[in-house]
């Protein structure tokens, strides 16, 4: 997708504290994180929202769950707990226009949210 800023990420036109990069998917620090761990995680297939996803993009879903679990688990925080969050749309804040799971630990989360 041109003007993807995720996009030129993982094409390594823009920089990105990458976290973790297989053929399916990229995961990276957030560059304003809400919590001491925040990482996004994002396919490499340009998917605007989970509104655009399809039934051929399940086993990708999939993976990405897998490599949250990894990731997790790489950064400290599996043990613990973590929250994810998939924003979708301009009232849920998605700012991006490139389906991402942000992996937020590191602390103590409050409830409830929104």
């Amino acid at each position: 997708m041109i003007n993807c800023t995720f996009c030129k990420i993982i094409a390594g036109e823009i920089p990105g504290k990458i976290a973790y990069k297989d053929d399916l998917v990229t995961a990276f620090h957030d560059i304003n994180p809400v919590a001491p761990t925040h990482i996004l995680v994002i396919p490499n297939k340009h998917i605007a929202s989970t509104n655009d996803i399809t039934q051929q993009d399940e086993a990708l879903l999939g993976h990405m769950l897998l490599a949250v679990k990894k990731i997790a688990a790489d950064q400290g925080i599996a043990e613990k707990g973590y929250r994810l969050i998939i924003n979708t749309g301009p009232d849920a804040n998605q700012v991006v226009q490139h389906l991402h799971v942000h992996i937020i630990g590191g602390h103590y989360m409050r409830h409830p949210m929104g």
